[in-house]
């Protein structure tokens, strides 16, 4: 009898990655706090319902601050990427502490 075979490894460079069912569907978010301390970031992916208006913290990541640079770097390119395909996003800007209703 043979032992089962292993799975292929990834090409140089690739790292394989693994997300369970409910991870994979994802969880939609309308708010993100950000804060840090001298060694971490931490980022509060919320859901802000509207009616009875409450929040609830969906997701919590916490990172380095070398990571999080490198997710910042990230996020932006993929902005870029979409507003060439699709146009710029339109942000609106509000007062500080101002939150829109």
């Amino acid at each position: 009898m043979s032992a089962p075979a292993s799975p292929p490894a990834p090409p140089p460079g690739q790292l394989p990655i693994q997300i369970d069912d409910d991870v994979a569907q994802g969880a939609y978010i309308n708010l993100a706090v950000v804060t840090h301390s001298e060694t971490e970031f931490t980022l509060d992916l919320i859901y802000v319902q509207p009616q009875p208006p409450k929040a609830k913290v969906r997701a919590r990541a916490i990172t380095s601050p070398k990571h999080m640079k490198k997710l910042l770097l990230a996020i932006q390119e993929q902005v870029n990427r979409y507003e060439q395909r699709f146009g710029a996003i339109d942000v609106p800007t509000f007062p500080p502490g101002v939150l829109p209703q």
